[in-house]
Order: structure tokens, then sequence, then C-alpha cells
């Protein structure tokens, strides 16, 4: 595929981003912090003193995926650089973002996990806890038009983004053909096919409900597809009024509720977290895993049985009857980045390992040869012919997307709202709080 055509519908997955509801800062923090000159610790790094750079990371698993992208990159810069040693803490990314409110006021390791959505990075940057970057030192790492625009904030840079993330049905190819099941072109096709699976003593989809942010992605993929254009501003004005009385939020929370109530996710999902969930589909337990491009690295995971790795496929969202956007319109937005710490002792050498971990040659590159989604910058020179099918589906789910959502709703607000939406959706999906009391709920959390 040449890499003009994939820069542009990349491009065009970066734009959209913005779009909903979650606009650049108007004003930032003072950047002072974030400029002031290092201290006697960072001049003994750059004569080539020993430094100790400590990495605070979402991505526990060292051995697959991206985390096993980040430590290949951390490797090799030790090896070249021997005089650095990089210490790592990785946690799941629950347990992740309540560690990260501590350090913001305990002090901040110097390279972190970040994500370029106001309901994590707004408050982060008013605390003056990042340091800003130059964002001169980035003109040649190919990252796509727009995709920078998360991080920014009254035109100062504070992170860079890893991934293009798509929402994704995950499923099992061989157990759709071995039992003549179809992939859902609709969604009412798709609770019909909850009932057949559950007939054949399968559970339908596995879905990582404990957590809350998933489920709220599942409502922005469904919300996006009854209001295509619309959805930006629908979601932009229900957070900026607190009002959530928009007819279309509730006919998206009551498709949520219409697939718990059909059984499409497994028993105990509301309480369940991520890796319950995975286990259920990497086990064969399951038929379908809601999640994210992110989890593509599964085609390469030794760690998952080969009859199973090696038919996972992927769909998107099927369309919605009389919903406005069509099937080739799909949540698609920008994921996870990477920041330093504006009062690292080390902030140099965290800057230049952050550098470094961006060039294209590296993060971008080995993430797509580890299979692991679609990165933020262009990775077309380094498609081979030897991709996964199922990395190759994500692609052309890009390739041919006419329109893609921007931001998951439940990044769109404040964290009051990110909280009380992802603690809330699972009540209202397993019929504990009306969906009438869900919306005001949230709305609350807004004002």
């Amino acid at each position: 595929m040449k890499r003009k055509v994939i820069s542009v519908i990349l491009a065009a997955t970066m734009v959209m981003s913005m779009l909903a509801g979650c606009g650049s800062k108007e004003a930032a923090t003072d950047a002072t912090d974030a400029t002031e000159a290092t201290d006697s610790t960072d001049e003994a790094a750059s004569d080539g003193g020993d430094v100790t750079l400590k990495v605070f990371s979402n991505l526990p698993d060292r051995k697959n995926g991206q985390g096993l992208v980040e430590q290949m990159i951390i490797d090799e810069y030790m090896k070249e650089n021997p005089n650095v040693k990089i210490e790592v803490e990785a946690l799941d990314e629950e347990a992740y973002k309540t560690k990260f409110k501590a350090y913001s006021m305990e002090g901040m390791p110097d390279v972190v996990s970040i994500w370029g959505q106001p309901s994590f990075l707004d408050e982060v940057v008013d605390a003056g806890v990042l340091a800003e970057l130059n964002q001169d030192d980035y003109k040649d790492y190919k990252f796509i038009e727009g995709s920078l625009n998360g991080f920014t904030y009254d035109g100062k840079l504070y992170g860079l983004p890893r991934n293009t993330d798509v929402a994704c049905i995950y499923y099992n190819q061989k157990m759709f053909d071995d039992n003549g099941w179809s992939i859902p072109t609709t969604y009412d096709e798709l609770i019909a096919l909850a009932g057949k699976i559950k007939d054949a003593g399968i559970t339908p989809m596995a879905m990582d409900g404990g957590d809350g942010w998933p489920m709220a992605v599942y409502l922005s993929d469904v919300l996006y597809k009854l209001t295509g254009a619309d959805y930006s501003d629908i979601v932009s004005k229900a957070i900026s009024t607190g009002d959530f009385s928009d007819a279309n939020l509730n006919k998206a929370t009551e498709l949520l509720k219409e697939a718990a109530d059909a059984g499409l996710f497994q028993n105990g999902y509301d309480s369940q977290d991520y890796g319950t969930a995975m286990n259920l589909f990497t086990n064969g337990q399951a038929a379908m895993f809601y999640m994210g491009s992110w989890e593509s690295s599964m085609a390469l995971n030794e760690d998952i049985p080969e009859e199973i790795r090696t038919n996972i496929r992927v769909f998107t969202m099927p369309t919605v009857d009389g919903g406005k956007a069509a099937a080739t319109d799909i949540a698609a937005w920008n994921g996870g980045g990477y920041a330093v710490s504006a009062k690292s002792e080390v902030k140099d050498e965290a800057i230049k390992f952050l550098n470094y971990m961006y060039q294209p040659d590296k993060l971008s590159k080995y993430g797509w040869e580890n299979g692991v989604g679609m990165s933020a910058q262009d990775q077309s020179e380094y498609m081979t012919g030897d991709e996964t099918e199922l990395q190759m589906q994500i692609v052309d789910a890009v390739k041919n997307a006419t329109s893609v959502s921007g931001t998951p709703i439940n990044d769109c607000g404040p964290s009051a709202f990110k909280t009380s939406i992802e603690s809330e959706i699972q009540s209202v999906s397993n019929g504990n709080t009306s969906i009438e009391d869900f919306l005001s709920r949230i709305g609350t959390a807004c004002k």
C-alpha cells in the first residue's frame, strides 16, 4: 500500500479525533517548571556520568504487544548508553491512573504514560506536572498531521501520541465457520447472533465491564452509529451544559442495555476486569471480544493457543436501524502516549530517551513488526507483505473509513465526569439504575 494513501487516511483519523467536544485548551499552566535549568544530576548525565531514569508505564505485559515494544526500546537505549539505567514500574491501566494521581502530589517518575484527552490531561497540565517539549524536535518524526493536537495546550507540546486506536469486535473465525454464524451487518443481527451463540453453550462477547471505560467506548460506538456527523456536537453540548437529555443519548443507552439484556456479554461482565475478559476470548470460551485495535498483537502472541490466535479476525460496530452512520463510519481516535516530568532531576536525559523512543525506526517500526495496531506516525514503509490478516483487516477498516468518531464520550469531559460515567454505566446496563437516572447523574458530574 502506498505511503501517501495511508498518510491521508490516518491524517483524517487524527483530525477527526479533535472533533468530539475535546478541543485544545485555551490557556495552559505556566511552563516555568518545564523549562527551568536542570540541576547537578542532569549536568552529570550530560557529562556521561551514571544516571537512573524511572519510567512509569501502563503496559505490565513486557513479553507481548506494546509492553514488549516498550521494553525492546528501553533495552536498546541502555545498551547504547551504558551510563544510563532505566527502571520500569508497570501497572495495568486502572491501577496506573490511580497511582499517577498519587505521584502528581508526591513527585512524578521521569517518563510517564499519558493520554491526550481532556479527562486526563487538562488537570495534569494545569498542575504543572509535565515538561514542555520542543515541537521543532519532531519535524522529521513522521507524525501524522493533527496527531499532536491532543497533546498541545496553548500552543505548547506536553506529550507525544503512541497510537491510532479503533474500536473493534474481535471474533474467532473458525468458531463462526464451524457453527455457520455470519458477521452481523446490523445491530439487530448482532443481538440475534448473541442468542445463537448462547444456544451453542458459548459466551457471545467478552466484555471488560468492571473497569467501566470499555463499556463507555461501546456506548460511544453505538452513539456514533446513531448520530454520524452530529456526534461531536451532541457530546460537546451535553458535557458543556450537563444536560444529557438528547434523544440520541437515551437511545444509545437503551441499545447498550438491550445488548446486556440479550446476554451478549458474559455472566458477571459488570464486575470482571480486562484480563478476565481477554482470557475468555483467548481460551475459546467466548466467540467475540470488544476491545481496541491495540490488541491486534493477539495474532502473534504464542501464549494463546495456535488454533485460536491464527483465527482471530475483526469487524467494527454494525449499523443501527435508523442511524445516520454507515458501516464505514467507525469509532477511532488518538490513544495513549508518553511525557516527561516537569520536575525530573534528569530531565534532559528523559527527553533524550523520549526522542529516541519516537525515532520512526523505533516505536512505530517495532510496533508494526509486532502486530501492535497502528501508531500515530506513518508506518507504511515498514509494511512487508508478511503482516497478519488481523493487522491488515484493521488497516483496511481505516483505509475504507468514510469518517471517524474522535475521542470516546467518557474522555471528553472533566475527570469527575469520566469517573461518574465509568462507575455508573454498569448499573444502567444491568438494570439496577434507570436510563433517566444514569443520564442525570453523569450530567450532574459535568457541572
